[in-house]
């Protein structure tokens, strides 16, 4: 059965952008909410929106035309056309209350980009985990190969200083996000699916309807079929979708994929692997750490070499610039020698990447402590994957749980951090586990313990990227005397 939206009408035509009129975004300043902003205000529509609370996305939106307010008030509908907004933007919401009673045109945030895509050949980066890293490295990749791709990115590309831009050439990179369904609206040329895990079952109910979405998304995609051989989700989605005939490449270390990995070896932080493609050895580097960092690079090269056509040599070269996307293993400073690293990881997947991924720098520097502080992301999240969560976290030496960081979602009653805490405590080997702790406290507990060689982690959805900044601080003045 096709992915279906209770709230949206994900099987209607997209309209064209230039019907759009004066657009309302509600919301406008989250990652995928201003990314569609930019690209409107770059395609000269007249663009306004609202938000919770302000912060520095509102003000870039600003600074580039938007009219944009802190509040949300259905007077900020005067001479609006079309309104957009996301799954996580409730229906009593009294500016999308008002624009469904006007009768104005209501499009899902989905649904407002794929109309930006216009004639463009589209490549649609989706999957469980890495799809805003992918995307990021198939965005600087495809520059490097002069393709001046137009994208749309879940986070910030690093080394490009926005998350959305309008490129002169005919690509155009859009990060496809599973989490309500919407995913299928984009029918791009080329599409990429890194791994098919279990997550948002708050929307999907179950993890056999999270695949077969990965399905009906396989379905729209045009050309080629981009997909992981490792990960058994994805490989099962590549066997199905070649039995349909559909065109499909993959990428993995496993006997048999498209893209073969052979060996990998650390270079610093980042690392340098063999690959084979079509028949020919090449060496894929990376200055980004981890095995997840070499998968999304592989699919990466994948899309726009076989996808778009563009030169490998050019795209490696890309690949091996590539200096990260924000908030995916973003190192936001060193005191002390004591390494700050912030990641957005909150399924359980993600986190085990991340995790790992800096047990593996200490590891091979032969020095150094792993320090977690993680936030768990939505209630049901938290209840579904507390016991791989608790997995994910083994390695760390020292794990700091916040509360439970709730989001779209109102409490449930015995849903808490220690639902994590309980099997981390009891699993193998020895750490220190904190549970509860207010965001000041877990400062405190962290500057306190952090010693020379240690690398700290801010891990999750929520607003736990904010302590980094805070430690950095606390550090400065640990080592000044203060």
């Amino acid at each position: 059965m096709p992915v279906t939206n209770p709230r949206f009408d994900l099987a209607a035509p997209v309209p064209a952008w230039e019907s759009l009129g004066a657009v309302h975004l509600v919301a406008i300043g989250g990652a995928g909410m201003s990314a569609v902003a930019r690209l409107l205000l770059a395609r000269g529509v007249v663009v306004s929106g609202s938000d919770a609370a302000d912060s520095p996305a509102l003000e870039a939106l600003r600074a580039a035309g938007a009219r944009v307010a802190v509040g949300h008030d259905p007077a900020h509908l005067a001479g609006v056309d079309t309104v957009v907004v996301s799954s996580a933007v409730r229906e009593d919401n009294p500016e999308l209350a008002a624009a469904r009673s006007a009768g104005l045109r209501v499009l899902h945030r989905s649904q407002a980009l794929a109309a930006l895509l216009g004639r463009s050949r589209a490549v649609a980066v989706a999957g469980t985990n890495g799809k805003t890293t992918t995307t990021a490295m198939l965005v600087v990749a495809l520059a490097e190969a002069g393709a001046d791709p137009s994208f749309a990115c879940g986070g910030e590309v690093a080394q490009l200083g926005t998350n959305a831009a309008l490129g002169t050439g005919d690509a155009f990179v859009v990060e496809a996000d599973e989490s309500d369904g919407s995913f299928v609206v984009y029918r791009p040329a080329v599409g990429v699916v890194t791994t098919v895990q279990p997550d948002h079952l708050d929307f999907y109910g179950t993890p056999q309807a999270v695949t077969a979405a990965f399905g009906d998304f396989a379905a729209t995609v045009a050309d080629l079929l981009v997909v992981s051989a490792d990960d058994p989700g994805a490989a099962a989605l590549a066997r199905s979708e070649r039995a349909r005939g559909r065109r499909v490449l993959t990428f993995g270390a496993s006997a048999g994929a498209d893209l073969r990995l052979l060996a990998t070896t650390a270079e610093g932080l980042g690392t340098r692997t063999t690959v084979v493609h079509h028949g020919s050895r090449v060496e894929l580097v990376l200055a980004v750490p981890g095995a997840h960092n070499v998968a999304n690079a592989s699919a990466a090269l994948l899309a726009a070499v076989d996808g778009l056509g563009a030169e490998r040599g050019a795209v490696l070269r890309g690949l091996a610039g590539f200096t990260g996307a924000r908030r995916r293993f973003e190192v936001r400073g060193v005191v002390g020698d004591v390494t700050v690293v912030d990641d957005y990881a909150h399924n359980p997947a993600k986190v085990a990447a991340v995790v790992s991924t800096a047990a593996g720098v200490l590891e091979r520097a032969g020095r150094g402590r792993l320090l977690v502080v993680f936030q768990p992301h939505l209630y049901s999240r938290t209840r579904d994957f507390a016991e791989q969560f608790a997995a994910a976290l083994e390695p760390a030496d020292h794990v700091v749980l916040l509360d439970v960081y709730g989001a779209r979602e109102a409490p449930e009653p015995g849903v808490t951090s220690a639902l994590v805490a309980d099997p981390l405590v009891r699993a193998p080997g020895q750490r220190r586990v904190e549970v509860g702790v207010s965001r000041e406290r877990a400062v405190s507990l962290v500057t306190e313990e952090a010693a020379p060689g240690d690398l700290v982690l801010t891990v999750g959805a929520g607003d736990v990227t904010a302590l980094g900044p805070l430690l950095l601080q606390r550090l400065a003045a640990r080592e000044a005397g203060g």
